[in-house]
């Protein structure tokens, strides 16, 4: 665990604390650096496992306004009387594309709060000539996506004086390691190389829906607003939000056992091979047409040695289920797609609406995020089937640097 701690550490320059899952150091910073009852700005266009941590740690989300291009926070665009309600505001960093965290750290500064970076899909990510996490007062990473070893998370400190206190809270969160968890993640990769070679992933999916194991049938999971109003009511309580925010990974609290550490750390050894590929597969998916909305320029890189090494590149098309349905046809599964945006999912009784939701509903209906590891097989499938860019939102404001 201190070599994962060291090895991230390294990376960044601030104090690390390993823990099972980018969602459970998410929740432990909210309890650190947030009361209950606080408001918290954040990104509308997000993983609802996040919008139900907010939740859980006993406090309110508020949706931000959102560029329509890239889905970052449009700083501007936030309402004056809006900052000085928050307790912090919580950066998204969608798909690997960084928030603008140089100007979010002034504006926190300037109204005393803490701005706190999920950085779970910007693990190789740079803004301002600092990596994505190394603004906030605590950032958050989940390897489980670019590492690929489907556990493990960190939890980033700027003072290192927390650490050990941090530490701590997470530690009294745990839950004790259950050996059959171990052997689960031990034989996971082998049983989904079955079920690859053998051409049976739709069966599997079948069998999972009838075990009534399948716990999202459409984009966003089931909100259940009567049984989690009850939750609410008890916050903040991590154990009575369980039924949401565990959802796709039941062991984003349990304590990692030898063998779960070993693999993490592989993974982690490997990091900067995969970055690589997938900087060369972010370039080439930007230099197609769907990477911009029809009329308007491809993003630019953001950082001075090349692109960024995204760990979804989100195409911008005319008819996104269309465009899910031919790379499906093509063995190409889409996923992290977060339509509708949070405050239309979950309504006023859950959520402050954002004051300017045209940006975050058209980004999150056009957005086709790509894995840049199959940029190739992506680009034909999507070439072969017609599939259109979208065209630029009129009146909506272009993403800016």
């Amino acid at each position: 665990m201190k070599r994962l701690e060291e090895t991230m550490r390294g990376r960044l320059g601030r104090e690390c604390v390993y823990v099972p899952s980018c969602r459970f150091a998410l929740y432990a910073a909210l309890r650190h650096w947030c009361p209950p009852g606080g408001r918290v700005l954040m990104s509308p266009v997000n993983d609802d496992v996040i919008f139900f941590v907010v939740l859980a740690a006993g406090l309110r989300p508020v949706q931000a306004p959102l560029r329509p291009s890239d889905a970052s926070i449009d700083i501007d665009a936030v309402p004056q009387e809006t900052w000085g309600s928050l307790s912090a505001v919580l950066t998204t960093n969608l798909y690997g594309n960084p928030d603008p965290a140089p100007g979010l750290r002034t504006r926190c500064d300037a109204w005393g709060i803490p701005l706190l970076e999920d950085a779970a899909h910007a693990i190789g990510s740079e803004v301002g000539g600092r990596p994505v996490g190394a603004w906030g007062d605590a950032s958050f990473f989940s390897l489980s996506k670019h590492v690929g070893a489907k556990a493990g998370g960190m939890l980033a400190i700027a003072d290192p004086g927390l650490r050990d206190a941090l530490g701590k809270t997470c530690d009294d969160l745990l839950l004790p390691r259950r050996t059959t968890a171990e052997l689960a993640y031990a034989v996971r990769p082998y049983a989904e190389a079955a079920v690859r070679g053998l051409g049976l992933r739709r069966a599997a999916w079948a069998t999972m829906r009838m075990l009534g194991r399948l716990e999202r049938e459409e984009i966003r999971m089931p909100l259940r607003p009567r049984e989690l109003a009850r939750a609410i009511a008890s916050a903040p309580d991590l154990a009575a939000h369980d039924p949401w925010v565990r959802v796709d990974m039941h062991d984003y609290r349990l304590r990692a056992g030898r063998l779960r550490l070993g693999r993490v750390g592989r993974r982690l050894d490997g990091l900067d091979g995969v970055l690589a590929k997938c900087r060369s597969g972010t370039e080439l998916l930007l230099s197609t047409r769907w990477a911009a909305p029809a009329g308007r320029e491809a993003p630019r890189s953001r950082t001075p040695g090349g692109v960024q090494p995204l760990f979804r590149v989100p195409l911008l098309v005319a008819d996104r289920d269309a465009a899910v349905r031919a790379l499906a046809r093509r063995g190409i599964v889409v996923g992290h797609l977060y339509d509708p945006p949070l405050d239309d999912y979950a309504g006023a009784a859950f959520t402050d609406p954002s004051p300017s939701p045209a940006g975050a509903r058209w980004f999150a209906r056009h957005a086709l995020p790509v894995d840049p590891l199959r940029a190739r097989a992506t680009v034909a499938a999507l070439e072969e089937s017609g599939v259109r860019p979208a065209e630029a939102p009129e009146g909506l404001v272009p993403s800016g640097g």
